[in-house]
């Protein structure tokens, strides 16, 4: 995790709280973030359902009975078939960096740097490996 992630991490927690205006009690960010998640979901979901770019296709997943930990991955299916048309993808990433606005305005109003956060889990992550993950 280079320094410019620190930068842009830093520059977005930043310009974040500047337009924290109407949106500085914590109920109402907490709610707003809530919120922006929810249409995250909703947007994946319209992109199966309105436009179909997408297709879910669920089903029990199928573990060899010897596969170990770190191999699960290779058997262990993301549910979707196809691929996100650039409407969907405009939708969802906007939907997402709603999502990011709200996560940094948490951030900066309890006082918690966002990059921290990404490096901690990043360590932790690189640290256990697909055991910390269960």
């Amino acid at each position: 995790m280079g320094k410019e992630l620190e930068w842009t991490c830093n520059e977005f927690q930043k310009t974040v709280s500047l337009h924290l205006i109407r949106h500085r009690s914590i109920l109402d960010v907490m709610t707003k973030y809530q919120d922006a998640c929810a249409r995250v979901n909703r947007a994946i979901a319209k992109s199966v359902t309105s436009c179909g770019c997408l297709k879910i296709v669920a089903t029990k997943q199928a573990l060899p009975a010897d596969a170990n930990l770190s191999e699960m991955s290779e058997y262990v299916k993301t549910h979707l078939e196809g691929h996100l048309c650039p409407n969907c993808a405009d939708v969802i990433e906007e939907e997402i960096g709603r999502s990011l606005f709200f996560m940094a305005a948490i951030c900066t109003l309890t006082g918690i740097d966002l990059h921290d956060i990404i490096k901690r889990e990043n360590d932790r992550i690189t640290t256990l490996g697909v055991y910390g993950l269960t």
